[in-house]
C-alpha cells in the first residue's frame, strides 16, 4: 500500500473512530495527477446523498496544465465506490451530532486508486496538546534507544 496523498492534519485535529476503504470515480487526467501527488485533501469531506457517497473539497490539479480542457474543475464532486451496506452505515454516522466523515489518504492498492475515509470526532484544544506531548515523548524515547545501541 503506497500512500500518494495524505491529510496530514487529520490525525491531529480529529479522533478517528472508524475507517473505510473506497474506490474513486475519476477522469484519466485525475488518475495521472494523483499518481504524481498533485492533490490536496485539506478541507475535504464526504457526504451521503440519495444512497451514494460523494467526496467534496478535494483539489486535484491538472496533470498537464496546457493540455487540460478549459471546462475541467479541480474541485469537482467525485463519487465514492462503496458497497450499499457501507454507504448505509456512513449515512447513519453522518446524521449523528458531532461526527464528520473525512478522507484520510489516497493510496495505491493492486494498481488501483483507493481512498481511506474515516468517521471522526473533532478534538478539543486539550486533546491536541496531549497528542503532541505523547508524540514528542515517543520521539525522545526512540532517539535515546537509537543512541544506546
Amino acid at each position: 500500500m503506497k500512500s500518494l496523498v495524505e491529510n496530514k492534519k487529520a490525525r491531529l485535529e480529529y479522533e478517528i473512530l472508524e475507517s473505510y476503504e473506497a474506490g474513486l470515480q475519476l477522469l484519466g487526467l485525475e488518475v495521472k495527477s494523483l499518481r504524481a501527488g498533485k492533490a490536496s485533501l485539506a478541507g475535504a469531506r464526504v457526504v451521503v446523498r440519495g444512497g451514494e457517497a460523494f467526496l467534496l473539497g478535494v483539489t486535484i490539479s491538472p496533470y498537464q496544465v496546457g493540455n487540460t480542457a478549459k471546462s475541467y474543475d479541480p474541485e469537482r464532486t467525485r463519487r465514492l465506490l462503496m458497497s450499499k451496506k457501507e454507504i448505509a452505515e456512513l449515512a447513519v454516522k453522518e446524521g449523528q451530532k458531532g461526527l464528520t466523515i473525512i478522507p484520510i489518504m489516497v493510496y495505491l492498492k493492486n494498481k488501483k486508486l483507493k481512498v481511506q475515509v474515516a468517521v471522526v470526532r473533532h478534538k478539543g484544544k486539550h486533546d491536541k496538546r496531549d497528542t503532541l506531548k505523547s508524540r514528542d515523548a515517543k520521539r525522545e524515547i526512540d532517539r535515546t534507544l537509537k543512541t544506546e545501541y
